[in-house]
């Protein structure tokens, strides 16, 4: 509920501001917002008309992973300001003492992997803002006992940032 909440109010803030220099039309160049499922900042920032990259910083009680994306995007022509994309990445993260104390068996500080993603972007005509829906599937590396690695499905979500 209250990760909902934020970003309710964020999306409420993000579409009555005016600022100068906002994106206000159905295309954008960089957007900065927050993700839930799990919660995360995200910055995305397009390259060219078709390919973007996008950082996300996880956080949760049991430490946070930073992942780059580099996406594919095709446009929607059905819909104008909707795109598609999919594209591949990278993480790293860093497990907090909380975890280590609640999983004993876990005894690595940091793991790496690899990502994919697969969603949706549109950017509201006439607002600064810019929705996403997706799924990040990720496989993270490790071997040995105590390591944390195989297949994550539960990655990805909705996200909502300021164009600019």
């Amino acid at each position: 509920m209250k990760q909902t909440t934020i970003i309710l109010a964020l999306f409420a803030t993000l579409s009555f501001c005016s600022v100068h220099g906002q994106s206000m039309g159905q295309e954008y160049t960089t957007a900065l917002g927050l993700k839930v499922t799990p919660t995360a900042v995200t910055i995305k920032h397009f390259l060219n008309d078709d390919r973007a990259v996008e950082g996300l910083l996880y956080f949760w009680n049991y430490g946070f992973r930073f992942t780059g994306l580099y996406e594919f995007h095709w446009d929607i022509n059905a819909i104008p300001g909707l795109k598609w994309y999919v594209g591949p990445g990278a993480h790293v993260g860093f497990w907090s003492n909380r975890f280590r104390d609640n999983y004993p068996g876990y005894d690595n500080n940091a793991y790496v992997g690899f990502d994919g993603v697969l969603g949706l972007d549109y950017k509201i005509d006439n607002a600064p803002v810019n929705v996403s829906l997706d799924w990040q599937p990720s496989f993270n590396l490790g071997n040995g006992p105590g390591a944390y690695y195989g297949f994550y499905s539960g990655f990805g979500g909705i996200a909502v940032r300021y164009a600019f």
